[in-house]
């Protein structure tokens, strides 16, 4: 990622999170890093540990499908360099209070804004018919057992509401047979009903053409990726938009060093394109 942005004098971090990948770029040579991000703890928790940078950092809070409005507020007009890293970030995973891991009991919340009007995951349990909760798994999950687990969580909910994330961890785990050795059976459940809530393939499939937008010739996308509908929508986007060369025919997969350091990186693709010159 680094080498692909290295050098750059503006890039948007579009997904600043806690603001790791914006210190390694500032850390690099970049110029400035403008950080975005729908959730207001994660831009004030980057602004806070990249405050040694100085004005070569500033951030806001903004959805990245509204990434040129957020960009043109800061005064951001074109940069050599957007960054995107999607899904959700180790800091929400790990706080139970935000409803994201089926680990560790939490409200059903997953807004990646929690300010935000999106229908919170108890909303989506609670309310969501049987036939559309099966979809949303099943689409978003890959989950086989989807209609399995959606009538499961439709008679649990009609004895009581389901209002914490082990009390809908347990219900999945209930209904999907589980694999010694393999990975919760509710975690793609999760994983479905978070990108529901956060509308996360509708935001990036809209975010894709404004980051095209905003960049200088030979300026570059890089986005990585943790599942396979968010890394189909980036593929087709690449491929699709005359004004990008793809510099990765093939993603690129992080290194078994990599995924011993960070086990969530396993799943994840690396796609990068530039801007031709032709396009400015």
């Amino acid at each position: 990622m680094v080498e692909l942005l290295k050098g750059k004098a503006v890039v948007v971090d579009a997904t600043v999170g806690a603001g790791g990948h914006a210190e390694v770029l500032l850390e690099s040579g970049v110029g400035s890093v403008f950080g975005l991000d729908r959730d207001p703890s994660a831009v004030a928790e980057a602004s806070e540990r990249l405050a040694r940078f100085g004005p070569r950092f500033r951030a806001a809070r903004a959805r990245f499908g509204r990434l040129a409005q957020a960009t043109h507020g800061l005064g951001v007009d074109a940069v050599g360099g957007v960054l995107f890293d999607l899904g959700v970030s180790s800091m929400q995973l790990d706080r139970a209070e935000r409803g994201f891991s089926y680990r560790n009991p939490g409200p059903l919340d997953m807004r990646m804004g929690q300010s935000d009007p999106e229908p919170t995951a108890g909303d989506v349990v609670n309310t969501y018919p049987e036939e559309d909760l099966s979809r949303v798994i099943f689409q978003y999950g890959e989950e086989r057992h989807a209609r399995r687990i959606a009538r499961a969580i439709v008679r649990a909910r009609d004895r009581a509401p389901l209002t914490t994330t082990d009390q809908l961890a347990a219900v999945v785990a209930g209904a999907v047979p589980r694999r010694r050795g393999g990975p919760h059976p509710a975690r793609r459940t999760f994983q479905a009903i978070r990108i529901e809530v956060n509308e996360e393939i509708e935001e990036l499939a809209a975010s894709l053409p404004q980051a095209a937008s905003l960049l200088d010739p030979a300026g570059r996308l890089v986005v990585i990726s943790y599942h396979s509908l968010e890394d189909r929508t980036v593929k087709r986007f690449l491929a699709g938009d005359g004004r990008l060369s793809v510099l990765t025919r093939k993603p690129v997969r992080p290194s078994e060093a990599e995924t011993v350091s960070n086990p969530r990186a396993r799943s994840a693709k690396l796609r990068a394109a530039e801007r031709g010159r032709e396009a400015a």
